[in-house]
């Protein structure tokens, strides 16, 4: 378990952070605004559980996802390297095999789409929009961070799967799909 003691330190006043590995980069660069993305989005699921208290299940797969996200940020903050002093935390191939199992049962049950869907509906459901895009970005981030340097292929799986996961999951909030937004072409001109 992480222990925190403190939480200012002042080692990022000159506009560097410290990764898992020790290792200093600027606060700018690929990997802190691909893990960054990610805990922000972290942060959208954990306003979207304000609207899921009592929901059960719903409730308890996106406290899942939050824990799984942890994952994911520790596994972005920790650069791939030889021989390190400790096994680093990795998002895992059954990670990813959860979330599609998931999305396979919601779907099962979800309205067929007649069109593209706008963010909203329930305020689950928009927050869960909110976060998906958010992923998305954290997405983009991790696949530029990947031309440079390595990045776990199930990192960047995980959140692909994840933003297919918070849009199937808000359909389903959505009193599967019948409470969708949908976008009207033109509507309008």
């Amino acid at each position: 378990m992480v222990r925190l003691t403190r939480i200012y330190t002042r080692g990022g006043d000159a506009g560097e952070t410290s990764l898992g590995d020790g290792s200093r980069v600027k606060k700018h660069s690929l990997r802190p605004e691909a893990y960054g993305s990610v805990d922000e989005a972290n942060s959208v699921i954990g306003l979207a559980r304000l609207h899921t208290t009592g929901a059960g299940d719903i409730d308890e797969m996106l406290a899942r996802i939050q824990n799984d996200l942890f994952d994911l940020g520790a596994d972005l903050a920790t650069p791939e390297q030889e021989n390190p002093k400790w096994e680093p935390l990795r998002v895992g191939a059954a990670q990813v095999e959860r979330l599609e199992r998931e999305i396979d049962a919601m779907n099962e049950t979800l309205k067929p789409l007649d069109s593209f869907i706008l963010p909203g509906g329930k305020p689950a459901a928009a927050y869960l929009h909110l976060a998906r895009t958010v992923i998305r970005r954290a997405e983009r981030a991790m696949t530029a961070l990947a031309e440079q340097e390595p990045v776990g292929a199930n990192a960047i799986k995980f959140a692909n799967r994840l933003s297919d996961h918070l849009f199937v999951l808000a359909r389903h909030i959505n009193d599967d799909g019948a409470a969708d937004v949908l976008w009207v072409p033109g509507k309008n001109r």
